[in-house]
């Protein structure tokens, strides 16, 4: 009876119990992920670092006590476990205990912003939900368009730095090709560190044409992807106007009932 009701409770945000659990969770999640940030200062880590350190294992013995009763409450412990939200709550807390081994690693505990967001679920966000599915189906759709492009660039920016080398040379901060295609990288996206600059007039004839590219190469995936989203959406209306009894697929949004035949949507 226990187990049925801290299942409930923690698994399900339709009662008021488990909302105002959720709700609590992530507040706890959000305090513990700016006490990482704050031990991160070095000015608030010489005064206030003991102090920190312990809310840091208050936060993570919560979060570790929470782990276990998810796995204790949960009907398929192994199915939670390997779940997006399962290896999030794990990797959340393993990083403090990771710790006590290699200094340094408790900031990592930072992932536990993820945790956040299981507001979704709380607050019944379902357009959002249903929008980043079609970013991902968009996304899936332009995969080998992206994947030419990120050659081609690739391709690019190697035979750029490599003739960048061979221009400048080492007597002006290009010393070898792989300094040389990162420069080029960062030239074409615009990036522009400042750390080295061609020195010669075909070098800089050169980079004043990789700087027009990069100009012209930053629109083309903008141009992939709002292609991707328009016909993941018009894929997405279709399957959720279309009328199982007629095929018609001329619905609006909020019909309820097929304007062709009257059949139930």
């Amino acid at each position: 009876m226990l187990k049925q009701k801290l299942h409930k409770i923690i698994f399900f945000a339709d009662t008021s119990q488990g909302k105002w659990f959720d709700i609590l969770l992530i507040w706890t999640i959000i305090l513990s992920v700016l006490v990482v940030m704050l031990d991160s200062v070095e000015e608030y880590h010489s005064l206030y670092g003991d102090f920190l350190l312990s809310l840091e294992w208050f936060f993570t013995i919560i979060f570790t006590i929470e782990y276990l009763l998810r796995l204790w409450v949960s009907p398929r412990p192994v199915k939670y476990m390997f779940s997006f939200f399962g290896l999030i709550d794990l990797f959340s807390i393993i990083p403090t205990y990771l710790s006590l081994f290699l200094p340094g690693t408790q900031y990592l505990t930072v992932i536990r912003i993820l945790r956040v967001l299981r507001v979704f679920r709380i607050l019944k966000l379902a357009k959002f939900i249903g929008e980043s599915q079609l970013l991902k189906s968009a996304l899936i759709a332009s995969r080998r368009k992206i994947l030419v492009f990120l050659v081609a660039v690739l391709t690019m920016v190697v035979i750029i730095g490599s003739l960048m080398y061979l221009i400048e040379g080492s007597e002006h901060g290009f010393n070898s090709i792989p300094k040389s295609i990162y420069w080029a990288i960062v030239t074409m996206t615009t990036v522009g560190y400042g750390d080295m600059a061609p020195e010669t007039p075909m070098g800089q004839f050169l980079a004043s044409i990789i700087m027009i590219l990069g100009y012209a190469i930053i629109a083309v995936p903008t141009g992939i992807m709002t292609v991707g989203i328009g016909q993941a959406q018009k894929k997405q209306d279709s399957e959720l106007f279309e009328c199982k009894s007629c095929g018609n697929l001329d619905g609006d949004s909020n019909a309820k009932f097929c304007k062709q035949c009257g059949n139930k949507l």
